[in-house]
């Protein structure tokens, strides 16, 4: 079934992610846990026309490359468990693709550099791409949560080590 797929995908940076992480271990391992930390984002100048509108929203979804990752591990140990799991069932950075993933609050947008709050995102990381956060589209009531649920309430406390470096 894969004979229509492309054999390469490629994206180019829109723009790059500030913050005060220089280093992986010690930060927070999700946005939840990084409360009140703030970060900019400067969206390259050819992007910049692409922000129109997006000041009306309070949360964007940044998607961005984990730049510093090692090679892919298709079985790891997540930081909120001591059980090896699949990675596609984590939010390891130690994946096929490493893409990461985060909900952060949006605090105001001065031309092209958009000022964050509640960053878990390494310094000088890649961005992907930029949504819009939307409470109906994005939010799944009853929503099962699989071996995290022996992990609820932990991440707020959880920083990252060097288990993925």
């Amino acid at each position: 079934m894969q004979s229509n797929l492309p054999s390469k995908i490629t994206y180019q940076p829109i723009g790059i992610i500030h913050t005060s992480f220089s280093n992986i271990e010690g930060m927070p391992i999700q946005p939840a846990g990084a409360a009140d930390i703030r970060g900019t984002i400067e969206i390259f100048e050819e992007y910049s026309k692409g922000l129109k509108d997006l000041d009306g929203f309070s949360h964007i979804v940044l998607i961005y490359h984990f730049h510093q990752a090692q090679s892919a591990k298709l079985i790891v140990t997540p930081f909120l468990d001591t059980i090896p799991h699949g990675v596609f069932s984590t939010r390891a950075p130690s994946r096929p693709n490493p893409i990461g993933l985060s909900v952060v609050r949006l605090l105001k947008i001065e031309q092209n550099i958009l000022h964050i709050e509640n960053v878990d995102i390494l310094n000088d990381t890649p961005l992907i791409d930029v949504k819009p956060y939307v409470p109906e589209f994005d939010q799944s009531p009853g929503a099962r949560i699989g071996w995290l649920k022996e992990a609820k309430g932990r991440v707020r406390n959880k920083k990252s080590d060097d288990r993925f470096v």
